[in-house]
């Protein structure tokens, strides 16, 4: 199916946009989510660029963070005239879940699973290293059935900083692979938090293999994971435009779904 796509993925602190043709990535971008007034100027740009393209397109927002995705669909639906259409309102997320009754999922980790079912078709577990840690199981039948969520990394030593009162704030990065032993405070801080993400990661996919009896493909994605795992046989592909790429998916099943019903299509998925 040929469409075009501006996916738009507003997290807890940063937005990323990603400009697809045909399901392939073409251009992403990634800003603080207060560069509001930016993302705009933005999408605005690469939609408009679409518009001698005679195809389907579609300008979709998947959020976890709604009071800013709520201004941003806003301001983008003013300047494009478009429709803007949100996952988890408009547009399902094409994967299973086996879940607590009432269960809210965040739509990232929804995204990122059926992200990698789409590709895989196989067991997986989706490591999501961002502002939160999230580590989830995706069967072999493509269902969702949740994992953990731990602080990430920057929060990790923020709070380390702010709860103590000696602990400098220090930015995120990986602790000298050639000490074993934090020999300042820093590098201290920075082995904590490095070394407890990738063995809380090593631990749940320890243990969802054993529940599940066999050793699923591990993907990670997110902000820090080529930091974390960048060396880690455990994680056997880094994606960083994995909950994108999920949005991808979820506009593209929407738009089959309208062709199967008969509907010659538009502008919109």
């Amino acid at each position: 199916m040929k469409f075009d796509l501006i996916a738009i993925e507003v997290g807890n602190t940063r937005t990323r946009l990603g400009r697809f043709s045909d399901d392939r990535i073409e251009e992403t971008s990634t800003f603080a989510n207060d560069a509001l007034a930016t993302i705009v100027e933005t999408a605005f740009g690469w939609w408009t660029g679409l518009d001698d393209r005679e195809r389907d397109r579609a300008l979709v927002i998947a959020s976890v963070n709604d009071a800013v995705a709520d201004r941003l669909a806003a301001d983008l639906s003013a300047q494009t005239g478009a429709e803007i259409h949100r996952v988890g309102r408009d547009l399902a997320v094409p994967i299973g879940e086996s879940l607590d009754p009432e269960t809210i999922v965040g739509q990232d980790r929804l995204l990122a699973a059926a992200a990698a079912w789409d590709v895989l078709k196989q067991a997986c577990i989706v490591v999501d290293a961002g502002t939160a840690v999230t580590v989830d199981f995706v069967d072999g039948q493509g269902v969702f059935h949740g994992g953990a969520i731990a602080p990430g990394a920057r929060m990790q030593l923020d709070a380390l900083h702010e709860r103590t009162a000696s602990l400098p704030q220090i930015d995120f990065r990986r602790p000298d692979p050639a000490e074993a032993f934090g020999r300042n405070t820093a590098e201290a801080m920075l082995h904590g938090v490095f070394d407890g993400i990738r063995g809380l990661v090593w631990r749940l996919v320890e243990q969802y293999s054993e529940r599940y009896g066999a050793f699923p493909l591990v993907v990670a994605t997110g902000g820090d994971a080529q930091t974390l795992f960048g060396d880690d046989e455990l994680v056997n592909r880094i994606v960083p435009e994995l909950t994108l790429q999920g949005i991808a998916v979820a506009a593209r099943t929407a738009l089959a779904d309208v062709s199967e019903d008969g509907d010659d299509g538009g502008s919109t998925a």
